[in-house]
């Protein structure tokens, strides 16, 4: 009889070469310096700080992407999130449905259509690791609860672009509690158009992270500093106290159930 040693796979991985390791902590590093910039300059170095922002934290998770589940993960999750959200955001804009009546300023640069191209950058920088920690927490409601996170983390997000004149609401109805600058329907937009996109990529894109490659340490690492940086910089900086609140409450308690699941699940899933 023999006894042999079990090692769960999800710990018997080999990480990063030295060059990959740099590429992914450079862009992180870089993106948490930008958003600690954030709310300490003004004007067009704002401006330049915002979309610098967004451009890098999508490369790291794009990275994040590659080196953890390969080229075909790369491709089709870029080319399905930069149409999809170009598409939704499109016909947002022009239309008012799913999110309600927007328009966006020229302050965020080259615009495709009406939509400035570094809004499909902002899906692509979080819709990777919403989806990453999103099929950790659940195997069969991966859409929901990955359409959930994108509507939260816009409840950071756009009271800010709102408040910097990135972009300009026309509503009169209900408002989202705590923030009369933003429409009820902008949170249903998000969950309806999160929920579609979460879905399309957890059926088309690989489920199995590659032996060789990234570990989920730099999405957690993504994900902490969203929820502590919205919460902060909206209540000691901003003076938006509900926006903290009603963001990094959802927020804290989505990380803290993936987290646990992550600590206790099966140590082979995703």
């Amino acid at each position: 009889m023999s006894i042999r040693q079990y090692r769960p796979r999800d710990r018997n991985r080999r990480g990063l070469s030295s060059k990959q390791f740099l590429i992914l902590t450079s862009l992180i590093v870089l993106s948490i310096f930008l958003q600690i910039l954030y709310p300490l300059v003004h004007g067009g170095l704002l401006r330049a700080t915002t979309i610098a922002f967004i451009y890098s934290g999508a490369a790291a998770m794009l990275f994040h992407a590659l080196f953890s589940y390969g080229p075909k993960y790369l491709f089709l999750y870029f080319a399905i999130t930069f149409l999809f959200s170009l598409g939704l955001e499109e016909i947002g804009s022009r239309t008012g449905w799913p999110f309600g009546t927007y328009e966006y300023s020229s302050s965020l640069g080259l615009q495709i259509f009406k939509v400035p191209l570094v809004v499909p950058f902002a899906w692509l920088m979080m819709a990777h690791p919403i989806l990453v920690i999103s099929r950790k927490i659940t195997q069969h409601w991966v859409f929901l609860v990955g359409g959930a996170g994108l509507m939260i983390w816009d409840l950071f997000v756009d009271p800010l672009m709102v408040a910097s004149g990135r972009w300009t609401w026309n509503f009169d109805g209900a408002h989202v509690p705590l923030e009369p600058s933003i429409p009820l329907s902008n949170c249903a937009g998000w969950l309806l158009g999160g929920m579609a996109l979460i879905a399309i990529l957890h059926q088309v894109l690989p489920k199995e992270r590659r032996k060789v490659g990234a570990s989920r340490t730099a999405v957690d690492l993504f994900l902490l500093w969203t929820v502590f940086s919205g919460s902060v910089g909206n209540i000691f900086f901003f003076d938006t106290p509900g926006v903290a609140l009603i963001g990094g409450i959802p927020f804290t308690i989505l990380l803290f159930t993936y987290f646990f699941k992550s600590r206790l699940g099966r140590p082979d899933q995703f």
